[in-house]
C-alpha cells in the first residue's frame, strides 16, 4: 500500500479548533514536524480539510 508523508509548514495559530484538532490526529503539531501515514480515503480527508497547513508527498511501497 502507498504511504504519504505528511508535513506541518504553517502554523496552527489563528486556525480554527477544527483544524487543529485534525493536525493532532494527523500526528502533527508544529511547524517542520512529520508523519508517514496509509494512503487512505479517511486520511486524504483529513488532509483536505487542513491543505494549507501542510505538504504532501506521496511514497511507493519501496521508498523509505
Amino acid at each position: 500500500m502507498a504511504q504519504l508523508v505528511v508535513t506541518q509548514v504553517r502554523s496552527a495559530i489563528g486556525a480554527k479548533p477544527k483544524q487543529r484538532g485534525t493536525l493532532r490526529a494527523l500526528g502533527l503539531g508544529r511547524i517542520g514536524r512529520s508523519n508517514t501515514l496509509p494512503d487512505r480515503s479517511e486520511i486524504r480527508g483529513m488532509i483536505a480539510r487542513v491543505p494549507h497547513l501542510v505538504r504532501v508527498e506521496e511514497l511507493e511501497n519501496g521508498e523509505a
